[in-house]
C-alpha cells in the first residue's frame, strides 16, 4: 500500500536506499530517484514501463549544481537560467561524464532544470544528489497533477507519494535546446514561447522525432486518457457528427456550455489561457473516469499557453 504523506524525512530514507518516491513540483508529479543509483533509475523505466530510448529530467537545487550535471554551458543557456529557474524550463545541455547513459538514453546531452516547488525544493536541499524526476504515470498515460493521481496509478508499486497539493502550472516544463548560437524548442509547456524570446532572441521550433526523441514529452502519444478524445474547431458539428455516442466536453470557457452531454469540463470561466493550462490535466482525469465513448475537445487560441494546451491535446488524440 503506497503512503501519502508530508513527511519529507521518510523520502530521503527511501531515496538515499536507491529507492523511488513520487514528489510534486508547480508543472507535475515525479517519480523520483538518485541520478547516481542506477538501481533507482532503472525502477523508474521499470514503474512508467517507459522505452529505455526516452530520456529522463534532472531535478537540481540551485543554479551553482548545474557543472554537476552540465558542462560547456552556452551564454543564452545561463541567461535562460537567471531568468526562468526556479521555474518551468528544462535546458538540454552537454553532459558531464559522471550522469548515467540510463538518465540521457545514451544520448550526449542531459536535460535539467530547477523545480519551483517549497516540498521539492526542501527535499533538494536536504538530498546529497540531484533526481531525476519524469512524470509519475505510466508511459503514454495523463499526467498526475494531485498526489490522488499517482496513488491511482501506482497504488502497491510505490511506497511513498509526498504530499504537495494541486500543481500550480499543471503541464509540464518547456524543454529548450542549444546548436550553435540557435535555440532550439523541443517541447512546449509552462513556459511559453513568447517569454523565452524576450530574454533571447528567436526560438526555432524543431521537428518531431518520434523514434529516437531528443528530448522527454516529444513522442507523438503521449499524455492520453484511455477515452479515445478529438481536437475539434466547431463542438456543435463533432458532436452531431457523433450523436449516438456517450459524449464528454473540455471546453476553454463559457460559450458552448448549452450544450447537453454526459460529462463536461470548462478550464477557464475567465477565458485565462494559464488556468486552463493548470486546470487541463486534472480535467481528463475527470473525463476518464466518466465512462464515456469520446471525449471532444475545443482547439484552443494558438498563442501563450494555447500552444501547450493545443500540443497536448494532439499527443492525447494521436
Amino acid at each position: 500500500m503506497t503512503l501519502i504523506t508530508s513527511n519529507i524525512n521518510k523520502a530521503i530514507e527511501l531515496l538515499d536506499n536507491e529507492d523511488v518516491v513520487a514528489i510534486p513540483t508547480e508543472t507535475v508529479y515525479g517519480l523520483a530517484g538518485n541520478i547516481y543509483s542506477d538501481k533507482a533509475l532503472k525502477k523508474i523505466y521499470a514503474l512508467k514501463k517507459r522505452p529505455s530510448y526516452n530520456p529522463l529530467i534532472v531535478h537540481i537545487k540551485s543554479i551553482s549544481d548545474l557543472n554537476l550535471v552540465a558542462c560547456e554551458v552556452p551564454n543564452k543557456a545561463l541567461k535562460l537560467a537567471d531568468a526562468f529557474w526556479p521555474g518551468p524550463l528544462t535546458l538540454i545541455l552537454k553532459k558531464q561524464p559522471t550522469i548515467s547513459d540510463i538518465v540521457t538514453a545514451g544520448k550526449p546531452t542531459v536535460a535539467v532544470r530547477i523545480p519551483n516547488h517549497p516540498v521539492a525544493l526542501e527535499l533538494l536541499k536536504k538530498l546529497d544528489y540531484p533526481v531525476a524526476a519524469p512524470s509519475a504515470n505510466p508511459f503514454t498515460s495523463i499526467s498526475p497533477t494531485t498526489a490522488q493521481h499517482v496513488f491511482d496509478f501506482f497504488d502497491s508499486e510505490l511506497k511513498l507519494i509526498l504530499e504537495g497539493g494541486s500543481c500550480s502550472k499543471g503541464v509540464e516544463s518547456t524543454i529548450v535546446g542549444f546548436k550553435d548560437d540557435e535555440v532550439i524548442l523541443y517541447r512546449h509547456g509552462s513556459t511559453s514561447i513568447e517569454a523565452i524570446e524576450k530574454v533571447i532572441g528567436k526560438v526555432k521550433i524543431f521537428t518531431n522525432d518520434d523514434v529516437t526523441p531528443d528530448a522527454p514529452g516529444m513522442l507523438k502519444k503521449h499524455y492520453s486518457p484511455k477515452t479515445r478524445i478529438i481536437i475539434s474547431d466547431s463542438i456543435e458539428e463533432s458532436m452531431k457528427l457523433h450523436s449516438s455516442k456517450k459524449i464528454g466536453l473540455l471546453l476553454f470557457n463559457t460559450e458552448n456550455v448549452g450544450l447537453k452531454v454526459e460529462c463536461l469540463e470548462i478550464l477557464s470561466k475567465e477565458s485565462n489561457l494559464e488556468e486552463a493550462a493548470s486546470n487541463l490535466y486534472a480535467a481528463l482525469h475527470r473525463l476518464d473516469k466518466c465512462n464515456l465513448d469520446l471525449i471532444i475537445a475545443e482547439k484552443f487560441p494558438n498563442k501563450g499557453q494555447g500552444k501547450t494546451i493545443n500540443d497536448r491535446l494532439d499527443r492525447a488524440a494521436n
